[in-house]
Formats: structure tokens, C-alpha cells, sequence
């Protein structure tokens, strides 16, 4: 298949990956994947987070404090923190190996199949961050709403609600998996050169001149 914009889709894969990647760590430093408002103290709200726990206060501003310990964190907070940190390697790591893949890039010009490979593992690097940033993030909302609607806890005791970094890693997670789908893609399509075509025609031109001067008496 001939694909004409094949660097353009190059291009806009990395592009969806780069902001996938940088929401991606964005997500994992934010205090805000749990949000609890007391109804007591409507001026106050706490936020949890991978890392630390806040308190957002009117007139105080924000105070924040970093948990103490790794191993006392509830399970899907701590498989988070595990999941977010190599969803960033992943990423990095996928947007060095698609840079040097790329066709509009210098390097390696002509070893073309050792950049389709790069571009091949970026792409599947990109995959693999998407899917383990959707991960903590839905599996930490699953866990907010089966606490929020548990039964066996009274109404009196404030319930966690989501997060706005819950919302962010989701989108990071969709451009992440968008962007490597891009990449991939291109590696099935050849690109059509315009010097290609200009070679072609010009080899063609000499081909008639040859049998015009064969065939002349």
C-alpha cells in the first residue's frame, strides 16, 4: 500500500505519544487521584495521591505530606505507583528508539529495515505505556466506587470520590496507545519518493533513445 503522508502520520504518532508520555508522568506525581470533601468543614478538602496526601484549605492554601511508608499503603495505590513509574520508562524509552526510527530522521539513512525495527519496538513500547497507565488508574476508580457505594459503611463517614489525575491518566493512557497505532501503521505502508518517479522516467527515455538508434537504417 502506498501511503504519500506516511512522515506526516509519523510525525503525529510521535506527537500523541509525547503528550501521552508527559500526562503520563504528570499523572504520577499528582495528589489528586482521591478527592474527600467533609461535609463538616465544607472549606476543607483532602486529596491522596500516589506519593503523598493533601489538604486543600480556603484560606490556608494546600499542605501536603508524603506517606511513610511504601508498605502501608493500600494494595492498589502501591501496584500503582509500581505501574505508573515503568509506564514512564516504557514511554521514554519508546520515544528515543521511534526518534532514531523516524523517516524524516539522518540517521542510520541507509539501513532502512534496522529503522522500521526501531520504530517497531517504539510503537510497541508506546502500547505497552498506554495499557499500564490505564491500569492503576481504573483499577484505583473501581476501588473508589466499590467503597463509595459499600453498604456496611455507615452514611456518616465521608466517602472518597475521583480525582482529577484519574482523568488525566486516562487520556494519557488513549493518546499513548493512539500514537503507537499511528507508528505501527506506517510500518506497513511504503513511501512513495518523488525521486523515484523522476529515476523511472528517465531510465525510460534512455531504454527509446536506445532502440530509436538500433532501429535506424
Amino acid at each position: 500500500m502506498a501511503l504519500v503522508y506516511r512522515p506526516t502520520m509519523q510525525l503525529s504518532g510521535l506527537l500523541f505519544s509525547l503528550l501521552g508520555w508527559v500526562l503520563s508522568c504528570l499523572t504520577t506525581y499528582l495528589p489528586q487521584w482521591k478527592n474527600l470533601n467533609l461535609e463538616l468543614n465544607e472549606l476543607e478538602i483532602w486529596t491522596m495521591g500516589l506519593w503523598q496526601a493533601c489538604v486543600v484549605q480556603e484560606e490556608g492554601g494546600t499542605q501536603c505530606k508524603d506517606f511513610d511508608s511504601f508498605l502501608a499503603l493500600p494494595p492498589e495505590l502501591r501496584i500503582s505507583r509500581i505501574l505508573m513509574v515503568f509506564s514512564n520508562g516504557s514511554g521514554l524509552l519508546g520515544l528515543l528508539l521511534s526518534g532514531f526510527g523516524l523517516d524524516c530522521s539522518k540517521i542510520g539513512e541507509r539501513q532502512q529495515e534496522q529503522k522500521k525495527r526501531l520504530l517497531l519496538f517504539g510503537g510497541t513500547l508506546f502500547w505497552i505505556s498506554g495499557i499500564t497507565a490505564i491500569v492503576p488508574v481504573s483499577w484505583v476508580a473501581h476501588s473508589t466506587v466499590q467503597e463509595f457505594w459499600d453498604e456496611n459503611i455507615p452514611d456518616i463517614v465521608p466517602r472518597w470520590d475521583f480525582g482529577e489525575a484519574l482523568f488525566v491518566g486516562w487520556f494519557a493512557g488513549f493518546c499513548l496507545l493512539l500514537g503507537g497505532s499511528l507508528l505501527n501503521c506506517t510500518i506497513c505502508s511504503t513511501e512513495v519518493h518523488p525521486s523515484a518517479g523522476r529515476y523511472a522516467v528517465a531510465e525510460q527515455q534512455d531504454r527509446c533513445q536506445h532502440l530509436e538508434t538500433e532501429t535506424r537504417p
